[in-house]
Order: structure tokens, then sequence, then C-alpha cells
């Protein structure tokens, strides 16, 4: 097809260097100084890498199944409760907030926050414990939804030609949670931010399944983060901005980071880890044997097709083997 001129498109990324170099802080990463792709490619004129990243991860198939996939509650009933793509959607919104005040690159850190849980499987953690138990079982790796997002943007898109996502991207999806910080600041805002949205929007879903009552909340880290979802995630915000700026990398005060690890703790223990997963657990285990046992699949195939469902696909797929 060929190419077509325009005057905007001619200057597109000659206008993004300028812009960039005025106002970004010097901490950030420049758009068109990423590390690459895994294969080399011709760039789109009106849009930078980090822009078409996240424009790659938003049409994929596997972001579009995040809407059926849990976030706390196995298929709930009610229209209001958030799911794994509701969820992207806030942490992605709340991190590039961060980034703009910090002067970092938005169109990288809004990639990495699309991207970042894409490889999650169904039934929420319950179904991730559940895949990484029955693995480790097996003699084999274990399983980390961090790893598996990576996996999908890397191998499973589009046919097993993947995305070719840029190698920044990449990193933060990576990186957004397990032993290794991300290498930009932009990916540890993600993995910091990421904790703000789950934690605050899993406390407003538990009360609303009545699973909570908001005065069993642990009184010092609300007293000191906020009554509501919204106060807490703007105390939260504001502080990881003030002491980031000053330190030159994505930080929190020791005060309100151990608050907010508070809050987590609180939240695994009375809700995360508090609920029956024994009807996912056994969806999850009927399913990979039946894929890695009946149909001869080997287990990395096998998992690739479990994480790969939506709750009610797996849910269903689980019914028909009784």
């Amino acid at each position: 097809m060929p190419e077509i001129a325009g005057q905007v498109a001619d200057g597109f990324a000659d206008a993004v260097r300028e812009h960039e170099e005025q106002w970004l802080s010097p901490l950030a990463v420049r758009s068109y100084e990423t590390r690459g792709r895994e294969a080399p490619e011709d760039e789109c004129r009106l849009r930078t890498p980090f822009q078409r990243d996240r424009d790659r991860i938003v049409h994929s198939k596997a972001f579009r199944r995040l809407r059926h996939k849990t976030q706390v509650f196995v298929d709930p009933e009610g229209d209001h409760f958030r799911t794994r793509l509701t969820h992207t959607l806030e942490a992605a919104g709340i991190a590039r907030g961060v980034a703009r005040a910090l002067r970092l690159n938005e169109d990288l850190t809004e990639a990495i926050a699309v991207g970042h849980d894409v490889g999650h499987p169904p039934f929420g953690h319950a179904g991730e414990e559940a895949l990484d138990e029955l693995l480790r079982e097996r003699g084999l790796g274990g399983f980390r939804h961090n790893e598996h997002s990576l996996r999908v943007v890397e191998r499973l898109e589009r046919d097993g030609r993947g995305l070719n996502l840029t190698w920044e991207v990449r990193d933060g999806i990576l990186k957004h949670t397990g032993p290794e910080e991300p290498e930009t600041l932009e990916g540890r805002i993600v993995r910091l931010v990421d904790r703000f949205a789950y934690i605050n929007h899993d406390i407003d879903d538990a009360v609303r399944a009545e699973h909570l009552d908001p005065h069993e909340l642990p009184r010092e880290p609300i007293a000191l983060l906020g009554d509501t979802g919204s106060r807490r995630i703007d105390r939260l915000v504001h502080d990881v901005v003030e002491n980031s700026a000053r330190a030159g990398d994505i930080v929190q005060s020791d005060e309100i980071g151990e608050a907010m690890l508070a809050l987590r703790a609180f939240m695994f223990e009375r809700v995360y880890l508090a609920q029956d997963h024994g009807p996912a657990e056994k969806a999850v285990r009927r399913i990979f044997h039946e894929l890695a046992d009946a149909r001869g699949m080997d287990a990395e195939a096998a998992t690739d097709y479990l994480a790969g469902m939506t709750d009610r696909f797996a849910l269903a797929y689980a019914a028909e083997l009784d």
C-alpha cells in the first residue's frame, strides 16, 4: 500500500521529539529512543512506538477477554462489580496521571498498564494459585500471571506471531509484580499503582458484595489514607508523586507505604484467601487434566489454553466434563 504523504505526518516524529525535550523529565524514556522490538519494522508516521504498543494491546483478543475474567468475585450477581478489564482501565488511568505529574512518558506508562494483566487466568487469585500448584505437582515451574502476560504478547497473540512490542513495554509487563523492579520509572509507576487500584477497588467490591463491613477495616491505615476509596487513592497518588519527585525514583513515604501494605495484608486475610475457592480450584484441575491427559496436550499448550479462558467459558467447559 503506498504511503500517504501529509504535512502533519511528515513532521510528527520531529514535533514529538521537540516537545519531549522541552517537557519530559531527564529521567523519562523518550518515545523514539526505545531499545527496539524483537523484529524490526517501519514505524507509524502518526503514532509514537509506545502509542502503537498501547493500540496493539487494546485491540488484542487477550485484552477483550479480560471483560469476563474475575477481579475478586467469580461470576458475581450485579452489574457494578469490577472485572479484570475494569481494573486494568482504572489502573491505567491512575498510572498515566502519576506519569504526567512527574513529567515521565505517559504513553509508555499507559501501554504497560493496559498489558499488565493480559495473561491472568480465570477465577482471579484462586485460579492463579490453583494453576501454579497444579504445575508444581507435575514437577514444572509453576505459573505466574506476569510471566504469562509476557508470553501472551510475545508468542500467543496474532496466531503465534505475537504483538512485537517494544522492549520497555515488555519489561514493564513482566516486572509489574515479582522480585524484579522494572528498569524504567514508567514501569515502576505501574507496579505500584496496580496495588493502589486493586486494594481500594477490591475493598469497594467486597463491601458491595456484603463480604466485608467497612467498619471492620483496620483503623490506623484508614485514618491515615482516608475513609473512601477515592480519598485513599488521592492520598496515595499525592504521596508517591511528591516523594518520587524528590528521590528521582518511584517511591512512597514510609508511613503511607506501610499503611498501604497493612490494607493489602488485611484484604488477603479477610477477602482474597477467605473466600470459598473450592469450585474454582476444582474447575481448573478438571480442565487441565482434560487438556493434558485426555487430549494429550503438553503442559505448556494446556496452560496456554486454560489461562486464556474467561470465567464463564471455564465454568461451562468444566460442567461439560461432569
